[in-house]
Protein backbone atom coordinates (compact mmCIF):
# COMPACT_ATOMS: atom_id res chain seq x y z
CA UNK A 1 0.00 0.00 0.00
CA UNK A 2 3.08 2.45 1.07
CA UNK A 3 4.81 1.37 -2.83
CA UNK A 4 1.56 2.19 -4.26
CA UNK A 5 0.96 6.08 -2.33
CA UNK A 6 4.97 6.69 -3.66
CA UNK A 7 3.57 5.63 -6.76
CA UNK A 8 0.84 7.73 -6.91
CA UNK A 9 3.10 10.68 -5.83
CA UNK A 10 5.82 10.22 -8.40
CA UNK A 11 3.20 10.34 -11.45
CA UNK A 12 1.44 13.26 -10.21
CA UNK A 13 4.65 14.89 -9.72
CA UNK A 14 5.87 13.66 -13.29
CA UNK A 15 2.44 14.84 -14.72
CA UNK A 16 2.57 18.56 -13.08
CA UNK A 17 6.24 18.75 -14.55
CA UNK A 18 4.75 18.06 -18.12
CA UNK A 19 1.72 20.11 -17.97
CA UNK A 20 4.17 23.11 -16.48
CA UNK A 21 6.66 22.23 -19.46
CA UNK A 22 3.97 22.93 -21.73
CA UNK A 23 3.20 26.25 -20.56
CA UNK A 24 5.75 29.14 -19.38
CA UNK A 25 7.16 32.16 -20.30
CA UNK A 26 9.78 33.68 -21.77
CA UNK A 27 11.56 37.14 -21.71
CA UNK A 28 11.49 38.81 -25.02
CA UNK A 29 14.67 40.75 -24.23
CA UNK A 30 16.58 38.92 -21.64
CA UNK A 31 19.73 41.18 -22.20
CA UNK A 32 17.68 44.14 -22.29
CA UNK A 33 15.34 45.87 -25.43
CA UNK A 34 17.36 47.85 -28.19
CA UNK A 35 14.41 50.28 -27.84
CA UNK A 36 12.77 52.41 -24.98
CA UNK A 37 8.75 53.31 -24.74
CA UNK A 38 10.10 55.43 -21.79
CA UNK A 39 7.36 53.47 -19.10
CA UNK A 40 8.20 52.74 -15.89
CA UNK A 41 7.00 50.81 -12.56
CA UNK A 42 4.40 47.99 -12.23
CA UNK A 43 2.36 46.42 -15.04
CA UNK A 44 -0.96 47.28 -14.58
CA UNK A 45 -4.26 45.00 -15.18
CA UNK A 46 -7.57 43.99 -13.53
CA UNK A 47 -7.91 40.35 -12.81
CA UNK A 48 -5.65 39.39 -15.82
CA UNK A 49 -8.15 40.26 -18.45
CA UNK A 50 -6.36 44.10 -19.36
CA UNK A 51 -2.74 44.14 -18.83
CA UNK A 52 -0.91 47.97 -19.39
CA UNK A 53 2.10 50.10 -18.53
CA UNK A 54 4.12 46.89 -20.05
CA UNK A 55 7.94 47.67 -19.92
CA UNK A 56 9.14 43.94 -19.69
CA UNK A 57 7.65 41.92 -22.26
CA UNK A 58 7.00 38.17 -22.62
CA UNK A 59 6.34 35.43 -24.62
CA UNK A 60 3.85 33.20 -23.01
CA UNK A 61 4.08 30.16 -24.60
CA UNK A 62 1.11 26.94 -24.74
CA UNK A 63 2.75 24.10 -26.53
CA UNK A 64 0.29 21.49 -27.45
CA UNK A 65 0.88 17.32 -26.77
CA UNK A 66 0.95 16.62 -29.92
CA UNK A 67 2.37 19.13 -32.48
CA UNK A 68 1.33 19.60 -36.12
CA UNK A 69 4.33 21.85 -36.81
CA UNK A 70 2.46 25.12 -37.16
CA UNK A 71 2.70 28.17 -34.22
CA UNK A 72 0.63 31.40 -34.13
CA UNK A 73 1.92 34.16 -32.38
CA UNK A 74 -0.76 35.96 -30.78
CA UNK A 75 -0.47 39.72 -30.46
CA UNK A 76 -3.73 41.36 -27.98
CA UNK A 77 -5.22 44.16 -28.91
CA UNK A 78 -6.74 47.27 -26.86
CA UNK A 79 -5.80 50.22 -28.76
CA UNK A 80 -1.71 50.32 -28.39
CA UNK A 81 -2.69 51.60 -25.09
CA UNK A 82 -3.51 48.01 -22.94
CA UNK A 83 -3.70 44.51 -23.86
CA UNK A 84 -6.53 42.67 -24.12
CA UNK A 85 -4.75 39.61 -23.20
CA UNK A 86 -7.66 37.03 -22.03
CA UNK A 87 -9.95 36.67 -24.82
CA UNK A 88 -7.47 38.17 -27.42
CA UNK A 89 -4.40 36.25 -25.97
CA UNK A 90 -4.59 33.12 -24.01
CA UNK A 91 -8.16 31.99 -23.83
CA UNK A 92 -7.33 30.40 -27.52
CA UNK A 93 -4.88 28.25 -26.42
CA UNK A 94 -6.54 25.26 -25.81
CA UNK A 95 -8.32 25.86 -29.40
CA UNK A 96 -5.27 25.89 -30.84
CA UNK A 97 -3.69 23.13 -28.91
CA UNK A 98 -6.64 20.72 -29.91
CA UNK A 99 -5.25 21.15 -33.46
CA UNK A 100 -1.93 20.56 -32.31
CA UNK A 101 -0.81 24.24 -33.18
CA UNK A 102 1.62 25.93 -30.14
CA UNK A 103 0.09 29.48 -29.36
CA UNK A 104 2.65 32.14 -27.95
CA UNK A 105 1.15 35.32 -26.70
CA UNK A 106 2.99 37.72 -27.01
CA UNK A 107 2.66 40.85 -24.19
CA UNK A 108 4.55 43.73 -25.87
CA UNK A 109 5.38 46.98 -24.73
CA UNK A 110 3.02 49.89 -25.55
CA UNK A 111 4.55 52.42 -27.79
CA UNK A 112 3.31 55.85 -25.81
CA UNK A 113 4.23 57.43 -28.64
CA UNK A 114 7.46 55.35 -29.56
CA UNK A 115 6.13 53.99 -33.13
CA UNK A 116 9.23 51.18 -33.54
CA UNK A 117 8.80 49.65 -30.27
CA UNK A 118 5.75 47.46 -30.95
CA UNK A 119 6.81 46.29 -34.01
CA UNK A 120 10.29 45.64 -32.49
CA UNK A 121 8.21 42.98 -30.28
CA UNK A 122 6.52 41.32 -33.20
CA UNK A 123 9.51 40.38 -34.58
CA UNK A 124 11.85 39.42 -32.06
CA UNK A 125 9.05 36.94 -31.00
CA UNK A 126 8.95 35.62 -34.44
CA UNK A 127 13.03 35.22 -33.81
CA UNK A 128 12.93 33.80 -30.67
CA UNK A 129 9.38 31.26 -32.01
CA UNK A 130 12.12 29.87 -34.98
CA UNK A 131 14.99 29.84 -32.47
CA UNK A 132 13.57 26.91 -30.33
CA UNK A 133 11.52 25.20 -33.16
CA UNK A 134 13.44 21.94 -32.89
CA UNK A 135 12.71 22.44 -28.92
CA UNK A 136 9.19 23.05 -29.34
CA UNK A 137 8.51 20.54 -32.27
CA UNK A 138 7.59 23.41 -34.36
CA UNK A 139 8.40 23.89 -38.22
CA UNK A 140 10.35 27.23 -38.21
CA UNK A 141 8.67 27.98 -41.99
CA UNK A 142 4.95 27.62 -40.64
CA UNK A 143 5.28 30.26 -37.69
CA UNK A 144 2.14 32.47 -38.44
CA UNK A 145 1.02 35.87 -36.81
CA UNK A 146 -2.33 36.98 -35.28
CA UNK A 147 -3.65 39.83 -33.84
CA UNK A 148 -6.80 41.32 -33.15
CA UNK A 149 -7.70 44.92 -33.28
CA UNK A 150 -4.73 47.18 -32.52
CA UNK A 151 -2.86 43.80 -32.42
CA UNK A 152 -4.54 43.67 -36.01
CA UNK A 153 -2.45 46.12 -36.88
CA UNK A 154 0.87 45.32 -35.03
CA UNK A 155 0.13 41.98 -36.94
CA UNK A 156 0.07 42.87 -40.41
CA UNK A 157 2.94 45.90 -39.91
CA UNK A 158 5.09 43.00 -39.59
CA UNK A 159 3.69 40.81 -42.27
CA UNK A 160 4.46 44.03 -44.37
CA UNK A 161 7.47 45.16 -42.74
CA UNK A 162 8.73 42.18 -42.20
CA UNK A 163 13.23 41.44 -42.23
CA UNK A 164 14.25 38.24 -44.03
CA UNK A 165 14.49 36.62 -40.52
CA UNK A 166 11.34 37.94 -39.12
CA UNK A 167 8.50 37.53 -41.96
CA UNK A 168 5.64 35.58 -40.48
CA UNK A 169 4.41 32.92 -43.00
CA UNK A 170 0.63 33.38 -42.68
CA UNK A 171 -1.10 35.74 -40.65
CA UNK A 172 -4.62 35.92 -38.90
CA UNK A 173 -6.49 38.81 -38.11
CA UNK A 174 -9.38 39.88 -36.14
CA UNK A 175 -11.36 43.28 -36.76
CA UNK A 176 -8.22 44.61 -37.41
CA UNK A 177 -6.83 48.21 -37.39
CA UNK A 178 -4.90 48.42 -40.90
CA UNK A 179 -4.72 51.94 -41.91
CA UNK A 180 -3.83 55.07 -40.15
CA UNK A 181 -5.75 57.57 -42.82
CA UNK A 182 -7.76 59.81 -40.43
CA UNK A 183 -10.96 59.22 -43.14
CA UNK A 184 -11.09 55.58 -41.27
CA UNK A 185 -8.36 54.85 -39.09
CA UNK A 186 -9.15 53.97 -35.55
CA UNK A 187 -7.66 57.62 -33.74
CA UNK A 188 -7.12 56.40 -30.67
CA UNK A 189 -4.49 53.44 -32.33
CA UNK A 190 -3.06 56.12 -34.04
CA UNK A 191 -2.16 58.64 -31.33
CA UNK A 192 -1.30 56.05 -29.27
CA UNK A 193 1.39 54.41 -31.85
CA UNK A 194 2.18 57.96 -33.94
CA UNK A 195 1.87 60.95 -30.91
CA UNK A 196 -0.84 63.72 -30.53
CA UNK A 197 1.29 66.41 -32.23
CA UNK A 198 3.78 64.17 -34.38
CA UNK A 199 2.12 62.32 -36.99
CA UNK A 200 3.00 63.26 -40.54
CA UNK A 201 2.34 61.86 -44.00
CA UNK A 202 5.13 60.35 -44.06
CA UNK A 203 4.93 58.29 -41.10
CA UNK A 204 0.84 57.53 -41.59
CA UNK A 205 1.71 56.11 -45.46
CA UNK A 206 4.67 54.01 -43.66
CA UNK A 207 2.21 52.68 -41.14
CA UNK A 208 -1.30 52.08 -43.47
CA UNK A 209 -0.40 48.73 -44.24
CA UNK A 210 -2.96 48.31 -46.88
CA UNK A 211 -0.64 50.60 -48.99
CA UNK A 212 2.25 48.16 -47.75
CA UNK A 213 1.18 45.10 -49.18
CA UNK A 214 3.64 43.00 -51.75
CA UNK A 215 3.98 39.85 -53.60
CA UNK A 216 5.52 38.78 -50.47
CA UNK A 217 3.35 39.36 -47.86
CA UNK A 218 2.16 36.46 -46.73
CA UNK A 219 -1.13 34.48 -46.83
CA UNK A 220 -4.40 36.09 -45.05
CA UNK A 221 -7.50 35.20 -42.71
CA UNK A 222 -9.29 37.84 -41.97
CA UNK A 223 -12.73 38.51 -39.84
CA UNK A 224 -14.95 41.18 -38.52
CA UNK A 225 -18.37 41.80 -37.88
CA UNK A 226 -20.19 44.20 -40.40
CA UNK A 227 -21.78 46.38 -37.80
CA UNK A 228 -18.15 46.74 -35.84
CA UNK A 229 -18.66 51.06 -34.78
CA UNK A 230 -15.52 50.82 -33.48
CA UNK A 231 -12.80 50.09 -36.42
CA UNK A 232 -13.86 50.16 -39.42
CA UNK A 233 -14.89 47.57 -41.96
CA UNK A 234 -13.27 49.10 -44.57
CA UNK A 235 -10.00 48.59 -42.89
CA UNK A 236 -9.93 44.81 -43.29
CA UNK A 237 -11.71 45.33 -47.01
CA UNK A 238 -8.96 47.79 -47.84
CA UNK A 239 -6.18 45.46 -46.98
CA UNK A 240 -7.72 42.44 -48.95
CA UNK A 241 -8.18 44.19 -51.94
CA UNK A 242 -4.67 45.51 -51.50
CA UNK A 243 -3.80 41.57 -50.69
CA UNK A 244 -5.52 40.59 -53.81
CA UNK A 245 -3.73 43.47 -56.03
CA UNK A 246 -0.72 41.89 -55.05
CA UNK A 247 -1.73 38.21 -55.72
CA UNK A 248 -1.73 36.88 -51.88
CA UNK A 249 -3.66 34.09 -50.76
CA UNK A 250 -6.58 35.40 -48.89
CA UNK A 251 -9.70 34.94 -47.03
CA UNK A 252 -12.02 37.13 -45.49
CA UNK A 253 -15.64 36.62 -43.33
CA UNK A 254 -17.52 39.81 -42.77
CA UNK A 255 -20.37 38.09 -40.24
CA UNK A 256 -23.54 40.49 -40.08
CA UNK A 257 -23.10 41.45 -36.41
CA UNK A 258 -20.94 40.68 -33.34
CA UNK A 259 -19.55 44.51 -33.10
CA UNK A 260 -15.93 44.77 -31.99
CA UNK A 261 -13.56 42.96 -29.50
CA UNK A 262 -15.42 39.43 -29.38
CA UNK A 263 -12.09 37.36 -29.47
CA UNK A 264 -12.69 34.00 -28.37
CA UNK A 265 -15.80 34.93 -25.96
CA UNK A 266 -18.78 32.57 -26.66
CA UNK A 267 -21.14 35.00 -26.75
CA UNK A 268 -20.16 35.73 -30.23
CA UNK A 269 -23.08 34.49 -32.07
CA UNK A 270 -21.00 33.15 -35.20
CA UNK A 271 -18.04 32.16 -33.11
CA UNK A 272 -18.38 28.12 -34.20
CA UNK A 273 -18.61 29.50 -38.22
CA UNK A 274 -15.80 31.29 -37.50
CA UNK A 275 -13.28 28.90 -35.71
CA UNK A 276 -14.56 26.00 -38.05
CA UNK A 277 -13.31 28.50 -41.13
CA UNK A 278 -10.40 29.19 -39.40
CA UNK A 279 -9.36 25.62 -38.55
CA UNK A 280 -10.06 24.31 -42.37
CA UNK A 281 -7.66 27.55 -43.27
CA UNK A 282 -5.25 26.55 -41.11
CA UNK A 283 -5.03 23.31 -42.14
CA UNK A 284 -4.76 24.16 -45.60
CA UNK A 285 -1.22 26.36 -44.87
CA UNK A 286 -0.19 23.55 -43.52
CA UNK A 287 0.00 21.46 -46.20
CA UNK A 288 1.00 24.14 -48.30
CA UNK A 289 4.44 25.48 -49.18
CA UNK A 290 4.32 28.83 -48.38
CA UNK A 291 7.59 30.27 -49.34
Amino acid sequence: MKNMKWALLLLLAISTKAIAQQNFELPLWPNGAPNSNALSGPEKGVAENRVSNVSKPVLMVYLPKESNGQAVVACPGGGYSFLAIDREGFSWAPWFNEQGIALIVLKYRMPNGHRDVPLSDAAQAMRIVRQHAAEWKINAEKVGIMGSSAGGHLASTLATHFKADTRPDFQVLFYPVITLDTSYAHLGSRRNLLGADTANAEMIKYFSNELQVTALTPPAFITLSDDDKTVQSVNSVNYYLALKKNRVPAEMHIYPSGGHGWGFRDNFVYKSQMTTALKKWLEVMNKQELK
